[in-house]
């Protein structure tokens, strides 16, 4: 099973070389980024680290579907600019979409930071998992690109486009979480205080599942 990695991007420079280069050394995936026209030089870095590159327009959803559009896997897999994969990470893809009863997968949340905020951060996400089966977009989602191109590829709206394809994707199988984890940046944590991102993202996540509009939600979450 072919395997296409998309990262979207925008202004990220200072991390795509070596999330670009982490997922080449995984095995025999390709790695496409797509970018939304940023201003610090990320299309050139990543083109230098050995992605396949595409300029398009800001926006995370149509940046996904861009991505998707141009990959030639039979599996696609999204992967945020800040985030690496675990070590058998193609091999475990592989394994859980090779069941036909599975519609997507993503692996557990893991940081590249290890204190009591980002253990904290890691239990909710576990336990949004045991709970609701509900895993977010800096976990990596992936799914056979047959699927994808069923749900239409994500919706594109302005904030909450992992959630909803999730959420789509459980009509048509089962979700997997893989027991391996992906280690992301806790930086917007940093930016913002941990508890006070933490419950923002909680709240809006509700209100979405409630049917709360997401150009609505992006004002709410600034």
């Amino acid at each position: 099973m072919k395997i296409s990695i998309v990262i979207p991007t925008l202004n990220e420079r200072a991390v795509i070389a070596e999330t670009v280069t982490n997922a080449l050394t995984l095995g025999p995936a390709e790695v496409i980024v797509i970018d939304g026209n940023s201003e610090d030089g990320t299309a050139e870095v990543a083109a230098r680290a050995g992605a396949k590159v595409a300029v398009t327009r800001t926006g995370c959803a149509c940046q996904l579907n861009a991505g998707a559009a141009a990959a030639v896997g039979e599996a696609l897999l999204f992967l945020h600019a800040d985030t690496t994969l675990p070590p058998n990470a193609i091999k475990r893809v592989e394994e859980i979409l090779s069941e036909p009863t599975v519609s997507l997968g993503a692996f557990r949340l893991g940081f590249d930071r290890d204190d009591r905020g980002t253990r904290f951060l890691t239990f909710g996400a576990d336990l949004r998992i045991r709970l609701f089966q509900l895993p977010y977009g800096d976990q990596a989602l992936f799914l056979r690109k047959e699927i994808f191109d069923r749900l239409g590829g994500f919706r594109e709206i302005p904030i909450m486009e992992d959630l909803c394809m999730v959420r789509r994707a459980k009509r048509l199988g089962r979700i997997v979480v893989a027991p391996d984890s992906v280690r992301t940046s806790p930086r917007r944590y940093d930016r913002t205080g941990l508890l006070r991102n933490m419950l923002r993202n909680w709240t809006g996540a509700a209100l979405f599942l409630l049917g709360v509009a997401p150009e609505k939600l992006v004002r709410f979450r600034g």
